[in-house]
């Protein structure tokens, strides 16, 4: 969305803080042992307490107040009570909100407990990533350029990019245009980055695919060449210099 006038910027920093606060606070809930529907109950909870509701659960009715992807589930997890965490798991915890007309998007991977299985350079990379990407962001800039800058920065580290996933405008909807902020260029892209604009930037960082399928389950995405796929995302606003980080109470770089 296009920020215009001050109340409009206050509730989105509002909504953003709501969903970094409960991405950060899932984060530290989770625990050796627990089930993936106990951990997206906790967020449910945190999100009605602000009196936010559910961004995927309102707008696609999506089975869980957030996605919750483990190991090689690239996005869009279904909370499940079956679905129990372990040691050295990677996990994807994407919180995304609605509060007084205002939506916004965040999410982070993170290893659970010891790194036994080695996640933790995926995991870093998309971090990483994430931040010279946003770094880079002002008005003017070409959003095929950022691709590239994501695309290159995760070659370098020896890894690839899913290319059907990407960031997107948000603010009155989850999902606003530019609807194709994608981790890798398309030349044939000449939109840019508006200035007062508020956008979710995404990383897609994997080990094998380059692609994003659906389960039978209608919503569960995995790789097309499986591996592990981590993802990171800030909700921003567009200025003509550094952005300013909407969804920073996410701690997802401390």
């Amino acid at each position: 969305m296009s920020i215009t006038k001050e109340s409009e910027l206050i509730g989105m920093k509002k909504i953003s803080e709501v969903v970094g606060t409960t991405l950060k606070l899932m984060r530290e809930y989770a625990k050796v042992g627990m089930s993936t529907k106990e951990l997206d109950e906790y967020g449910g909870e945190i999100l009605k307490g602000y009196g936010a509701k559910s961004a995927p659960y309102e707008t696609y009715g999506f089975p869980g107040f957030s996605c919750i992807s483990v190991n090689k589930e690239a996005a869009h997890g279904i909370p499940s009570k079956n679905k129990i965490l372990k040691e050295g798991d990677l996990i994807n915890i994407d919180v995304s909100a609605e509060l007084n007309g205002f939506w916004s998007d965040n999410g982070g991977s993170f290893v659970l407990g010891k790194d036994i299985h080695n996640h933790q350079p995926l995991v870093d990379a998309s971090k990483n990533i994430l931040h010279k990407a946003i770094i880079n962001i002002k008005g003017g800039v070409r959003i095929s350029e950022i691709g590239y800058l994501i695309e290159t920065e995760a070659k370098k580290s020896g890894f690839k990019v899913i290319k059907n996933l990407a960031g997107h405008g948000v603010g009155r909807s989850l999902h606003e245009k530019p609807e194709n902020i994608l981790n890798y260029r398309v030349k044939s892209n000449r939109e840019r980055f508006k200035k007062n604009t508020t956008v979710a930037i995404e990383t897609f960082i994997s080990t094998k695919s380059t692609v994003a399928v659906e389960l039978n389950d209608g919503w569960t995405l995995v790789g097309n060449k499986g591996g592990y796929v981590t993802q990171h995302e800030q909700t921003i606003l567009i200025t003509d210099k550094t952005p300013i980080i909407l969804t920073e109470s996410n701690g997802v770089w401390n």
